[in-house]
């Protein structure tokens, strides 16, 4: 019970120490990637993994990991994290919690002198979010060789910054990205231990979620073009105006999600117009589509749906149209014998539990398809997320250890 309560009130210091990291005081978190809230909180991590005993370094993708080694270092490694950065005017524990918690587990591991047969590796990864350059997962794919400088330069931000200039502008190399890669088996599996998001287990009161499958996602950024003309003279029928073209694609997207069914849905998340101006016809409409489901069948029906749509409405309107797709990730369905570990480990400590999926991404989504991996979720209270009044109760965070701590001590993630 003494060890319990020392890492409740590590978790509880730890949490609290990083809500500075945002540029938005007082108005939740917002710590984009390769900003100063960014760099700070990496820091921070470094700080937080060297008391714990680990071996720090950052990689050229901005990644941070903490490493305790164990009895055989030539073994792939345990690694268990989350990611660091957040989405604009965000809570305090998307992400960072899965960090700090991993970090616990490290110490946890120090105090009791348990030494892994294979290094035990705390992951903290950079931009996951996409909120910035609308992509997502740049850290833990630049781990996996997924990112290449091509890819650096593609991507901007609404100022039209490439994560390749944001890289160069706090001392990374994009022109190394590739560096970033582990070798192939240098990884026996990911633990990624994350609050859930969502209101189920905090509307049935359940003490975790194990997640047998996280969604598939497809990103677009589409761009209307009409031309713009006076608001007040036009005619009806002489008019290219985007917002009218865009909306009646836009108008059918949520439904087209909801007769799919499978927990599916789909957002439209930023609508702009160009010149933008009351009193004109719009010559431009860009807006995002999100898409997600368990299925890919239905992902893909979605997305071609809105491309024919697209296409459709800017044909009768006698406009122009760009479909960029920013993301596609393919749903994933996690590690069986892992997920019978945590489960194991939830009856022995009598913590309740339910198996659920994910409709939100994570680092675990785009590694589970190269690595065995298995999520924890955690209560998020009214299950409200990206948002300033985010919460979860530390006490959902220290079971929650102890499951992790459980499992990666097992000779389930002792395999080669």
């Amino acid at each position: 019970m003494k060890q319990l309560e020392l890492t409740r009130q590590r978790l509880m210091r730890d949490l609290n120490d990083m809500k500075v990291f945002t540029t938005t005081p007082g108005k939740g978190c917002t710590r984009l990637p390769f900003t100063c809230a960014a760099q700070d909180c990496s820091n921070a991590l470094k700080r937080l993994m060297i008391q714990a005993g680990m071996e720090v370094c950052t990689d050229v993708a901005g990644n941070v990991f903490g490493r305790l080694p164990g009895h055989n270092r030539k073994l792939p490694c345990v690694m268990m994290g989350s990611h660091y950065d957040s989405v604009l005017h965000g809570g305090d524990y998307d992400g960072i919690a899965g960090i700090l918690c991993a970090i616990e587990v490290a110490r946890l591991l120090q105090e009791n002198g348990e030494q892994l047969e294979r290094d035990f590796v705390v992951a903290a990864f950079n931009d996951e979010e996409g909120m910035r350059f609308g992509t997502g997962y740049f850290g833990s794919g630049a781990m996996l060789g997924l990112r290449d400088v091509d890819y650096c330069h593609k991507y901007k931000d609404i100022d039209g910054i490439s994560i390749y200039d944001a890289m160069r502008a706090v001392d990374l190399d994009p022109e190394h990205i590739d560096d970033a890669r582990w070798p192939d088996r240098s990884i026996s599996c990911f633990l990624e231990l994350h609050i859930e998001q969502g209101p189920v287990l905090d509307r049935e009161n359940v003490d975790l979620g194990l997640v047998d499958c996280i969604a598939g996602i497809k990103r677009y950024v589409i761009k209307v073009k009409g031309r713009a003309d006076h608001a007040g003279t036009t005619p009806m029928d002489m008019r290219l105006d985007a917002v009218d073209a865009a909306s009646k694609v836009i108008s059918n997207i949520a439904d087209w999600a909801r007769e799919s069914g499978e927990e599916s849905v789909a957002t439209v998340g930023l609508i702009k117009a160009l010149p933008g101006g009351i009193n004109i016809i719009a010559e431009e409409c860009e807006f995002t589509v999100d898409i997600r489901s368990r299925k890919q069948e239905i992902l893909d029906n979605i997305s071609s749906k809105i491309i024919e749509a697209v296409k459709k409405e800017t044909n009768i309107m006698g406009g122009q149209y760009e479909i960029e797709e920013k993301l596609d990730a393919h749903p994933v369905y996690l590690c069986k014998s892992l997920l019978d570990s945590m489960e194991v480990s939830c009856r022995n400590y009598g913590y309740s539990f339910k198996y659920m999926s994910s409709g939100a991404g994570h680092d675990a989504l785009v590694i589970a398809p190269c690595i065995p991996t298995v999520m924890l979720f955690v209560p998020s209270v009214n299950g409200r997320s990206h948002c300033p009044v985010e919460f979860t109760d530390v006490e959902y965070f220290v079971k929650a250890v102890q499951i992790m701590r459980d499992l990666a001590t097992s000779k389930l993630s002792e395999r080669d």
